[in-house]
């Protein structure tokens, strides 16, 4: 009985820790080429990399009409768009997609600005 109250309480643990673990979610449709330039660029390596480990990638199909809520700052209509999520709550999004090398240095700042303090304020 003990073994099992452990093992669920592991399993729970995990699953918290997972859901607030920072992510990035990438909101897609069929048919979007500059998704599939995404797709192709930069997704086959990005596990891969520094970025990748700090903030895997989720893909999300997006509905037709966008979405809200869910953390989210406001809402994502267009695609791709890149949103950087950290305990359940955006701290930034990356709209569109031109080539990897303005993804990777777009997404450098949003990382970075997930070390500064929530409360920080800008002069």
């Amino acid at each position: 009985m003990g073994r099992l109250v452990v093992t669920a309480w592991v399993l729970w643990a995990f699953s918290a820790a997972s859901a607030l673990a920072a992510e990035l979610v990438v909101y897609r449709r069929d048919g979007c080429p500059f998704c599939v330039r995404f797709e192709r660029e930069v997704a086959p390596v990005y596990a891969k990399t520094r970025e990748g480990g700090r903030a895997p990638l989720r893909r999300v199909d997006l509905p037709a009409g966008g979405i809200s809520g869910a953390g989210l700052a406001e809402p994502v209509i267009a695609t791709p768009t890149f949103v950087l999520v950290d305990r359940s709550r955006e701290i930034g999004r990356i709209t569109g997609y031109l080539n990897d090398d303005m993804f990777w240095g777009l997404l450098g700042q949003l990382l970075a600005g997930m070390d500064k303090p929530q409360d920080e304020t800008k002069p």
